[in-house]
């Protein structure tokens, strides 16, 4: 590799042995290592933030299987770029000299529209390409669902401290241009935080640190000097990644915490700093669900309305609604009760396992179902005064389990009342 080269390209791994992180989809035993041991990748989605390896795992899965590996970025790629590349690995996967089933990387694989997704379908669905995009948006919102019924997600990790200790040790030490300074670690508390758990950063930083010193002189890591190069040279370490992380995270805490003020501020610094309307619209989707709730069920439908209006207006003009929805969100009355009760009944449902639906309230769709209780003893609601008659809805096991437990607001107060004179609990 050449010493021109940046020094995160430099350091890139080929093989599992170099690679740092994602022990538990790597590690010994795990399912993508078992996948790159057996030389048999299926395709699959590496969701996770930047800078903790999707790019070299998806090149380190290719080089394993020895099969051919083309890459598209959805920046620059549209329709016609797709369909030229899978003409390719048709061509490579028929021929006479064929090493396998090509894979096709794609990478920000979010941004590719519709239509771009759709035109992966038939190549990936008839086992021309293998394919394997990298995220780092939630693929349940980005990629179409015929596409993620293909291909298996994976979520990366941030690298941990150990981690970016280890990547820091390596690079001093076995870089070409790095192992022939000489660098002094003496606190390594800030070149991690502002890192973030993204080893492209900190390689970034490093290099930094490398350039600003004058030539002869050590090296010096410690919090002051990363700190005080960081805050003469902020992009030489993070174009988006602050943006879209730190921000997003300050943004969410606001309105959480109820400041509208500080809500509408951390909006501002999203949107003039470029970050994808749908994106923060999601993200009110999301907190509407999850931290207003059913303290104020109308907030859900303002922040869809919002998500919907985005997509159908764009920017500047999306800012009006966004802040909009942002203000209403703050302002609103908390309840995360509907987050815990999902979240407590799914820990249950891992802990008993699939548990018999009661015979009453299954489905009988055949004469022998009937024949067998199916349904039988049903007691229709809707027959009986107030539309309601107690009768066991959980498994046998869970009677008397209580699940969703109201948060102190009125609204949930209210429908606390009325559940406890429905069922008395």
């Amino acid at each position: 590799m050449s010493a021109l080269a940046p020094l995160a390209e430099r350091l890139r791994p080929t093989t599992l042995e170099g690679y740092i992180g994602q022990t538990h989809l790597v590690g010994d035993g795990n399912i993508l290592r078992r996948m790159i041991d057996s030389k048999t990748p299926s395709s699959i989605i590496l969701w996770g933030p930047p800078g903790v390896g999707k790019t070299t795992l998806a090149r380190i899965i290719a080089q394993s299987t020895g099969a051919p590996f083309y890459t598209l970025s959805a920046v620059n790629s549209g329709v016609k770029e797709v369909r030229e590349v899978i003409d390719r690995c048709r061509a490579d996967a028929t021929g006479m000299f064929s090493t396998g089933r090509p894979i096709l990387f794609i990478d920000e694989i979010h941004r590719f529209s519709k239509s771009q997704q759709d035109s992966l379908l038939g190549a990936v669905e008839s086992g021309i390409i293998t394919l394997i995009g990298a995220t780092t948006e939630n693929p349940s919102f980005e990629v179409i669902r015929p596409l993620l019924s293909r291909a298996q997600v994976y979520v990366l990790k941030p690298l941990e401290a150990e981690q970016l200790r280890e990547l820091l040790d390596r690079a001093i030490t076995t870089d070409i241009v790095l192992s022939k300074l000489q660098i002094e670690i003496r606190e390594t508390d800030a070149l991690f935080r502002f890192s973030g758990g993204d080893a492209r950063k900190l390689l970034n930083i490093l290099d930094l640190l490398v350039q600003s010193t004058p030539a002869g002189q050590p090296v010096i890591i410690d919090d002051k000097g990363v700190t005080e190069r960081l805050q003469l040279n902020p992009a030489a370490y993070d174009k988006n990644g602050e943006m879209h992380y730190d921000i997003i995270s300050a943004f969410i805490k606001s309105v959480r915490g109820s400041d509208p003020d500080a809500a509408v501020y951390w909006l501002a610094r999203m949107i003039a700093g470029g970050e994808d309307p749908e994106f923060i619209a999601r993200r009110l989707v999301i907190l509407a669900a999850e931290d207003i709730g059913l303290a104020n069920p109308n907030a859900l439908l303002l922040a869809n309305a919002t998500f919907d209006v985005i997509q159908k207006i764009g920017m500047p003009e999306g800012r009006i609604p966004l802040a909009e929805c942002t203000v209403y969100l703050a302002t609103s009355a908390k309840s995360n009760s509907a987050y815990l009760s999902i979240d407590a009944a799914l820990a249950k449902v891992r802990e008993t396992g699939d548990l018999p639906v009661p015979l009453h309230i299954r489905n009988a769709p055949t004469s022998l179902m009937k024949e067998m209780g199916y349904g039988a003893d049903y007691k229709y609601s809707h027959d009986y005064p107030g539309h309601f008659v107690r009768q066991q809805f959980l498994p046998d096991s869970l009677v008397g389990t209580r699940f969703w437990t109201a948060a102190d607001n009125p609204a949930e107060e209210k429908l606390d009342l009325l559940q406890k004179s429905r069922w008395g609990r």
